[in-house]
């Protein structure tokens, strides 16, 4: 009740100003239309103290994802910054000199979404450390609608198979999708990865469960 208090605040106080794009509902039906895939790379996974690295963010649609104009920034090298999440993500200080300010980046991701809705792997937790960021500088929370890849898929897999306990691991999804893993740990990788994933998703379930294992876990 709380969130939706807040999104109503924010769509009368910005749905008429320099934003007002990311406030307008969205009305393309649930497999027409673009969406945006949307990964981050950051500090930490404690959402709380999480600063941003990179992010990325990809347009598409059922029958195309749009590499060529997508979004990928790096960010200036955050206080944050420390070798296990660097081992992950493999970014550091030295990479990160020349990038982006935070506010400019955040600027330039809102100019690309609009309102279209958001695709990703553990999506709320890049929107909820993006939000943390977002609020101080620009007054609202990304009002976009979300789509979280994992529960898209354990979704998929009840209804062709309601026992299933599927592997809801990215690379496991990836695999049993058919997708190819392309640029791991990388913010542009992942979210091009996730546009994929998030096609196949589209498809009928029939086409989407075509493999005897896909749903098993194994």
């Amino acid at each position: 009740m709380f969130q939706q208090l807040r999104r109503a605040a924010d769509r009368r106080r910005h749905g008429h100003g320099e934003f007002a794009e990311l406030f307008r509902p969205w009305h393309a039906s649930e497999h027409e239309g673009e969406r945006v895939a949307l990964d981050c790379e950051t500090t930490s996974l404690d959402v709380e103290r999480a600063e941003l690295v990179s992010l990325a963010a990809v347009r598409f649609d059922a029958r195309r994802v749009r590499t060529a104009s997508a979004l990928s920034l790096q960010l200036q090298c955050p206080e944050g910054l420390r070798g296990d999440s660097i081992r992950i993500h493999r970014l550091r200080g030295i990479d990160l000199h020349g990038g982006e300010a935070l506010g400019d980046a955040l600027h330039q991701l809102l100019a690309f979404i609009g309102n279209r809705p958001l695709v990703g792997w553990c999506i709320d937790f890049d929107v909820a450390v993006i939000n943390r960021h977002l609020r101080p500088r620009f007054g609202f929370d990304l009002p976009n609608l979300r789509h979280d890849l994992a529960r898209d898929y354990l979704k998929r897999c009840r209804h062709a198979q309601p026992e299933a306990a599927p592997d809801l691991r990215f690379e496991a999804m990836a695999e049993a999708l058919q997708v190819p893993v392309i640029g791991r740990h990388t913010a542009l990788g992942d979210a091009v990865t996730s546009a994929m994933m998030a096609q196949r998703l589209m498809l009928p379930v029939t086409q989407v469960v075509s493999r005897h294992d896909a749903c098993s876990g194994s």
